[in-house]
């Protein structure tokens, strides 16, 4: 590790991660009072109990993160001071501990939110000992959270993630997936970082109840972001994709690399391509505010696709993959959010 490396972990660990146990006491301490302005605040503001039902959830999240902190400081100390947390037994109490918190979670916020999931697509019976690569489009807030839960609530998955090294700064994501199978990396590397090899690392050796999940256009969706991306597909010379991805308006065109990556290091796996509406509007901090409580129906829907069907060229798998995306972006265009009716 680099000193800019080591000076990052320890702001992360020694700084970030009290500072969120803190700060979760002294709201618990200060109910009383935060609990009388938002109900203050709530009429005065357009939705139902808005104020009140946020602040349970921003509640709700940072009790959990401090809980989650303090027993996985506890699974250090039991696995001898971190001697034995690679070991398979404690990779399994750490996917259960995750598992059973985004269950707590995500019940609390539908029924605060108001929020209804609904998958579509291949039962969990649809891969029966078949390891799967999960490739899912990017856009709104929490939709990675959603897709993790899914595939271990729903799909009875343990997860191996590739996410975006600005989510380590969250103390609970950066302590608990450096502890089960995930990478942490940037979408623009610097030099000398080989991300695709990293990924290959990750995706190797998947067994039958594993899915690897990542996120090809390696960011949520923005229009500009959109923008950006083609624009740097015609900078590659790559025009015909570039092409491509002017003709799709809801999805970034997929960066590649990674996911072939993964195809190499895992022959065995199927693939499962996952779109989703309900959070893709939601892209700046004021739409979010409007937003919430949300009253909206999110529809997932999957696809598999059998080993067999997947080229075996690197051009004709970056076609592939092309198409699917093209594919996703029509799904998106008729599958608009739902409004529930208000209660």
């Amino acid at each position: 590790m680099t000193a800019r490396s080591v000076g990052t972990w320890l702001l992360r660990r020694w700084v970030l991660a009290p500072a969120v146990i803190a700060l979760t006491v002294l709201l618990w301490v200060a109910a009383p009072v935060w609990l009388v302005v938002t109900v203050a605040l709530s009429p005065l503001l357009p939705g139902h109990w808005r104020a009140l039902r946020l602040a349970w959830i921003a509640l709700l999240y940072l009790s959990i993160e401090s809980l989650l902190l303090l027993v996985m400081l506890g699974f250090w100390v039991a696995s001898g001071c971190g001697a034995r947390l690679r070991t398979a037994y404690w990779e399994g109490v750490h996917y259960d501990l995750i598992q059973g918190v985004m269950w707590v979670f995500f019940t609390e916020a539908r029924r605060v939110l108001r929020l209804r999931i609904v998958t579509d697509g291949p039962t969990p019976a649809a891969h029966p000992g078949v390891p799967i690569l999960v490739c899912c489009r990017h856009a709104g807030p929490g939709d990675s959270f959603t897709l993790i839960h899914a595939l271990m609530h729903w799909y009875s998955r343990e997860p191996r993630v590739v996410l975006k090294d600005t989510l380590a700064w969250d103390p609970m994501i950066d302590v608990v997936l450096r502890r089960v199978p995930a990478r942490f990396i940037s979408p623009n590397p610097g030099a000398g970082e080989d991300l695709d090899a990293q990924i290959a690392s990750l995706a190797s050796g998947l067994d039958e109840n594993d899915a690897f999940v990542i996120f090809p256009e390696g960011g949520n969706f923005t229009p500009q972001r959109r923008d950006r991306a083609i624009a740097r597909l015609h900078r590659l010379g790559m025009h015909r994709m570039a092409q491509r991805a002017e003709s799709m308006t809801h999805v970034l065109a997929p960066r590649p690399g990674g996911f072939l990556a993964a195809l190499d290091a895992a022959p065995e796996a199927d693939v499962v391509l996952v779109a989703h509406t309900g959070l893709d509007h939601l892209l700046t901090v004021g739409d979010l505010w409007r937003e919430l409580p949300m009253d909206k129906q999110i529809v997932m829907r999957w696809w598999q696709v059998p080993r067999e069907e997947i080229p075996e060229g690197r051009e004709e798998r970056i076609d592939w993959l092309y198409g699917w995306w093209e594919r996703i972006d029509a799904w998106i265009e008729q599958n608009r959010p739902e409004e529930l009716r208000p209660q």
